[in-house]
């Protein structure tokens, strides 16, 4: 985009990119143009032609759809993910958390049009894999943290023995989705049930509880 176009645009907005309103415009006409065209069918022109805004405002908010993408879906699970991983410390029973969390987690995942758009991402990390990473730190790395977070607090109370938090975090998440997520991504299952999930999700506690909860330090 040339300096001309991005002064103009910068003009109509009154600052480079900083009008959350406007922001707020382009995401959802994106929205509606992924949903419609898919992430490969749709263009700048279109998602600009579906937000009302014109070409450079677009490029002024956005260097490309790539990121435009990223954005949409990271803006979108934040405010969920966050009601998630917003786990209390103070509750000692460290099963009947994780069993909740785990649930809540996967029933995000595994839903249709985040798996598409994990799918999306995917194909995007070859050429551009700094999309990749920026989608991760928004998403699995965030969850991990607070997981993490939480298993720390459970271990200072005695709850859980564990010598590594943050890999025992990573350890849960990919316990939860075992024999689900993978399949939706290969297109191999339908979207589970929340009965399912929970049932799953709480074997895959149970496991988890053998190998780090304080009994079982102690055998």
């Amino acid at each position: 985009m040339s300096t001309m176009v991005a002064e103009a645009a910068a003009t109509e907005d009154g600052a480079l990119g900083q009008d959350p309103r406007k922001r707020r415009q382009i995401m959802d006409g994106a929205r509606a143009v992924f949903m419609e065209k898919g992430f490969d069918a749709a263009s700048m022109n279109d998602i600009a032609r579906a937000a009302g805004v014109s070409k450079g405002t677009l490029y002024v908010y956005f260097e490309n759809k790539e990121r435009l993408f990223v954005e949409l879906i990271s803006t979108e699970k934040r405010e969920e993910l966050f009601s998630v991983i917003q786990l209390d410390h103070d509750n000692h029973d460290v099963r009947a958390v994780l069993t909740d969390c785990g649930t809540r987690l996967v029933e995000i995942l595994t839903r249709p049009y985040y798996v598409q758009a994990m799918r999306t991402v995917m194909s995007i990390v070859n050429r551009m894999p700094e999309i990749g990473q920026e989608f991760y730190g928004r998403g699995p790395a965030l969850c991990a943290d607070q997981i993490a977070a939480y298993l720390t607090s459970q271990v200072k109370a005695g709850a859980l023995e564990i010598e590594d938090c943050e890999l025992a975090a990573l350890q849960f998440m990919e316990l939860a989705q075992t024999g689900i997520l993978r399949k939706l991504l290969f297109g191999i299952v339908s979207t589970p049930s929340e009965a399912e999930i929970r049932e799953r999700v709480a074997r895959a506690t149970g496991f988890f509880m053998k190998v780090y909860g304080k009994e079982a330090g102690r055998g």
